[in-house]
């Protein structure tokens, strides 16, 4: 593009004696474009927060990688342990028995999962330390018969710290009276809260060795083993890596199989609305077009003495590609400034429309994340800079190609 394409194209911009229309509609789709950037990074970043803050509450429960057998029982499970850690991905690891019961405390009953745990080495594959509210996850001593619950089970249960509750075994004792169930009185040693509701009402923690009593397992059986890795993305690449270093045959899973469709709900759920979001850089460029076809029509006189004066076609079309151009740059560059900004700021954002306007948007006492959580990730940013880029400049090319077109002679007939 040689100097004066350049500088013809700029002074075409900022020309407003002419038609004053032109330039209120190139302002209208330059504001488009910012806003529908500011819009597009801000919800894709506060919808990275959410999956991010989902993310971490669920695997704060859950496992990176659970190592279990086909029949529900892992045997030698020391020898697991000391093979698993042995990969270099993974931090650690701790054994769990899994099982199904029912509680009962003041005349109601609830069905729960049951985890058997050993409370040192389960601090160091998930974060029941940091979820409790009362009690603590060390109260959990082998032979004494200690039970951790969640707070939505123990609301619901009307159960506090130091109380008496009951654990029902499904795995019946024959008597002569028929097929009993196994009941075992527990104390409640603890409550945590992990901000979700799945675990919060339907898990009970319990020492692995009154667990193994209780469901009638050996001392060096469990259910699985449940690692922790330094990387939690990294989980598919251990999972294909790990069976070569375990002696024994097992199930290997992890949390991208365990949670693929909250997961990918989420995706999803990020997707569409980053698409309709989308839509309004699409409006501002279809308002490009308008403003440069607009243009062209104003300047055909212009262009027909360019044209006269040796002006080639494809140096017509280049000017009017950079008016177009630079609405799109101008556009983009503050988009990704504004969204940015915004989404750095959310919360302090909404905090202060709650104070102006006297509402709230996540209470505390209905939603489990109360603050709106927000991740900007340079990739998105990029993203949506290039596409709205891109998009502005194909809006310039049927109005370039239109005025390149202009027919010198009949531009000038009624001048």
């Amino acid at each position: 593009m040689s100097p004066y394409e350049l500088f013809i194209g700029l002074r075409y911009t900022r020309a407003k004696k002419r038609n004053h229309f032109i330039s209120f509609i190139s302002l209208i789709s330059l504001l488009g474009i910012t806003l529908g950037m500011t819009a597009l990074i801000t919800v894709m970043s506060v919808m990275n927060g959410f999956q991010k803050e989902v993310r971490a509450r669920i695997l704060g429960v859950a496992s990176h990688v659970q190592v279990s057998n086909i029949n529900g029982t892992l045997p030698n499970w020391q020898q697991t342990v000391e093979e698993a850690v042995k990969h270099p991905l993974v931090m650690a690891a701790a054994p769990y028995v899994n099982a199904q019961g029912m509680l009962s405390h003041d005349q109601v009953v609830r069905g729960v999962i049951v985890r058997g745990i050993l409370p040192d080495m389960e601090d160091k594959v998930a974060d029941f330390s940091q979820m409790m509210v009362s009690g603590e996850l060390s109260h959990l001593i082998p032979g004494e018969f200690g039970i951790v619950i969640g707070m939505d089970l123990a609301r619901t249960m009307g159960a506090f710290k130091g109380d008496k509750i009951v654990l029902i075994s499904p795995q019946g004792q024959v008597t002569p009276a028929g097929i009993l169930p196994r009941l075992k009185q527990f104390t409640v040693v603890g409550i945590f809260e992990a901000g979700h509701f799945e675990y919060d009402s339907g898990l009970v923690l319990i020492h692995m060795a009154d667990a193994q009593k209780l469901y009638r397992m050996e001392d060096d059986l469990v259910s699985g083993i449940r690692l922790k890795l330094q990387d939690m993305f990294q989980a598919p690449q251990v999972v294909q890596e790990l069976p070569a270093m375990l002696s024994t045959d097992s199930y290997i899973s992890d949390w991208t199989r365990q949670h693929a469709n909250y997961f990918r709900a989420i995706q999803i759920e990020k997707r569409m609305l980053s698409l309709i979001l989308a839509l309004i850089i699409a409006v501002a460029a279809f308002n490009i077009v308008s403003t440069l076809v607009m243009a062209v029509t104003d300047k055909q006189p212009d262009i027909a003495i360019l044209r006269t004066l040796g002006a080639s076609p494809r140096s017509i079309m280049k000017i009017f590609i950079v008016q177009g151009t630079l609405i799109g740059v101008f556009g983009t560059v503050l988009g990704v400034a504004g969204g940015t900004l915004l989404a750095y700021n959310v919360s302090e954002v909404v905090s202060f429309i709650e104070w102006l306007f006297n509402v709230q948007f996540l209470s505390r006492e209905v939603y489990y994340i109360s603050a709106i959580p927000t991740d900007p990730q340079m990739a998105d940013i990029t993203t949506v800079a290039m596409a709205s880029f891109v998009l502005t400049l194909l809006a310039t090319i049927y109005p370039s190609y239109r005025a390149s077109k202009v027919n010198p002679a009949e531009a000038l007939r009624y001048e």
